[in-house]
């Protein structure tokens, strides 16, 4: 039996750990009859509006696959954190019987806590709730997509109050998608780049948010047209 040395198996480890990275980013393969819940807080919350994300989603699939039929539910809570995904998964999302369920949370986990940390979540809380959701979500037989928060200030310069613990947020959702080998929508990434082109002059907000934290119209499109992206449209 051929020996290899150390540097093939650790060169061998690499490869495969950008393998399944790269598998967990291809797009989402829809189906005909799917239902797509989307799961989230505030944003998502009035994503279901006439110009939010998740009703752009909803018009660009019955355009683009009206042969499929897919159905599209929002399932969003103002002030949401992992742990009331957690309490409320089977009553908002599970009995919808979805064969999909894309996840856009994070920010309020980082958020509440910025004045008291006790009213975030977390790390160790933020990462084993995820798995927990897309564990029971995937027993049921559905997919999962899941996003990395996004901004909580818009400043391209690293000066926003929380840009630092949302990067290590958002490190752990892309964690949880690999090691849960689920696809994932890099919200974060998107944003921090689209808005390095954006925003010349440094503004906290006024670009894709209203708040720094709330899509304004430009903000849902733009997050409507990554997810679209994220599955495969």
């Amino acid at each position: 039996m051929k020996k290899f040395g150390l540097s093939y198996v650790f060169a061998l480890a690499a490869a495969l750990a950008a393998w399944s990275v790269a598998r967990a980013d291809d797009p989402v393969k829809l189906q005909k009859g799917d239902r797509i819940v989307f799961l989230g807080d505030s944003i998502t919350q009035a994503g279901v509006g006439s110009k939010g994300y998740v009703t752009l989603i909803k018009k660009a699939l019955g355009d683009q696959q009206k042969d499929l039929g897919i159905e599209v539910i929002g399932a969003g809570i103002s002030g949401n954190k992992v742990p009331d995904l957690q309490r409320r998964l089977d009553r908002d999302v599970l009995s919808k019987k979805p064969s999909l369920v894309v996840i856009y949370i994070g920010i309020n986990d980082v958020w509440h806590g910025e004045k008291n940390p006790k009213n975030g979540t977390p790390k160790d809380k933020f990462e084993n709730g995820l798995k927990d959701i897309i564990g029971k979500i995937k027993a049921k037989g559905a997919n999962v997509m899941l996003c990395t928060p996004s901004v909580i200030g818009e400043k391209t310069d690293g000066s926003n109050g929380l840009d630092a613990q949302l990067d290590e947020y958002s490190a752990v959702s892309r964690k949880v998608a690999q090691e849960m080998k689920v696809p994932l929508c890099d919200l974060r990434k998107e944003f921090v780049d689209h808005l390095k082109k954006n925003n010349p002059t440094n503004k906290d907000r006024g670009v894709l948010t209203g708040d720094r934290v709330h899509l304004n119209d430009a903000g849902n499109r733009f997050v409507a047209d990554v997810m679209l992206k994220a599955l495969g449209q």
